[in-house]
């Protein structure tokens, strides 16, 4: 029985900060897996904690931050609050000697996203973004293809985050909804843009954008485009990777079939005689391959806690999260220079190996 028990992984402790609808996923999650234990959760919204009593009753609940982080018995603190707090909230959080998971976007500015790098590392703190869909298995899956050469030479990547939703106050479209496609991107081509542009309207609220549509280039080798909006009729979750060999277009709102491999392409002829045989299309078959019934951010939501436990580095880091805000910072500043492409730096340490 000892042997078994020295077996088990230590339970982490954790609170969640925010308790809205994308936060009681994390608290449901957290609460069900073997290994952890939601201790607390923290919320301004008196409503929102009466729920989360009900829903969670062996979670403490309080208002109190400062309460939170003075528990001497926590491990982790995981933060779902609005983006406008995450700095704030974060940064306490690291300062308490706790390790922190922030949800996407990590900040909403460069440099404070580079204090809460420095503060882990000074700390030895784990910081870790809520990048979802670098955990999901159909992106993974899409990255050793790409990798493997499967796809052939990527050429283009398109992707669709539309939905009549959700209209926020305090962040556009661009910052709301980007995040996920900007991290998978980067995430499945392990390429870094040479540039950047955005063009955008308000049509909701004055000074906020509804709609947004975005451009990566890759040193002319790729390039991404990604189009996010609060405001259309359909609801679409959707990735298009286009390559030189086959092409795959993920699609997040399939209930199963939720990866198509098509393969199909043009070839172009380094030499030809005619104009008809200067390009050759194919269509062959189109493959779905077989994904097990797994939630993604339980899957996300394990790797934070083996993170902890082991104090491996994440997938997701502070600086894979630095590397998004500074993408759409750009594509921010883009937006108020009528779409003009911005050259962009993102060197930095190397991503950690998924």
């Amino acid at each position: 029985m000892a042997e078994n028990e020295a077996r088990e992984p230590r339970e982490v402790r954790v609170a969640l900060v925010g308790i809205g609808a994308w936060g009681r996923n994390l608290a449901r999650n957290y609460a069900q897996m073997p290994g952890a234990e939601l201790r607390w959760i923290c919320d301004r919204d008196p409503r929102r904690l009466a729920d989360a009593s009900r829903n969670f009753p062996h979670a403490m609940c309080t208002p109190d931050y400062a309460r939170v982080l003075a528990a001497p018995e926590l491990d982790a603190v995981v933060i779902a609050a609005s983006a406008v707090a995450h700095f704030a909230l974060a940064r306490q959080a690291l300062m308490a000697g706790k390790d922190v998971y922030v949800e996407k976007p990590l900040v909403l500015d460069v440099a404070d996203g580079e204090e809460l790098i420095r503060l882990a590392a000074e700390r030895n703190r784990i910081l870790m973004v809520g990048h979802l869909l670098e955990y999901h298995p159909v992106v993974l899956k899409l990255r050793d293809m790409i990798r493997a050469g499967e796809l052939g030479r990527v050429l283009y990547v398109y992707s669709q985050r539309l939905n009549l939703g959700t209209v926020r106050q305090d962040e556009n479209a661009l910052w709301s909804l980007a995040p996920h496609d900007i991290s998978s991107i980067l995430f499945m081509l392990d390429q870094l843009p040479t540039d950047v542009s955005a063009r955008g309207q308000c049509y909701v609220q004055r000074g906020i954008e509804d709609v947004v549509v975005m451009n990566m280039d890759f040193g002319g080798q790729a390039m991404a485009h990604i189009h996010v909006s609060w405001l259309d009729p359909h609801k679409i979750r959707r990735i298009t990777v286009v390559g030189s060999k086959r092409m795959a277009v993920f699609d997040d709102a399939e209930g199963s079939e939720k990866l198509r491999i098509y393969d199909k392409g043009a070839h172009l002829p380094d030499e030809y005689d005619t104009y008809a045989a200067s390009t050759g299309l194919r269509f062959g078959d189109i493959t779905i391959p077989y994904f097990k019934a797994t939630e993604p951010l339980r899957l996300e939501c394990q790797h934070f806690l083996e993170c902890v436990r082991t104090r491996a580095q994440p997938v997701s880091d502070g600086h894979d999260g630095l590397r998004v805000v500074k993408v759409l910072e750009a594509a921010q500043r883009s937006l108020k220079s009528n779409g003009e492409p911005l050259p962009i730096d993102l060197s930095g340490p190397p991503r950690v190996a998924a």
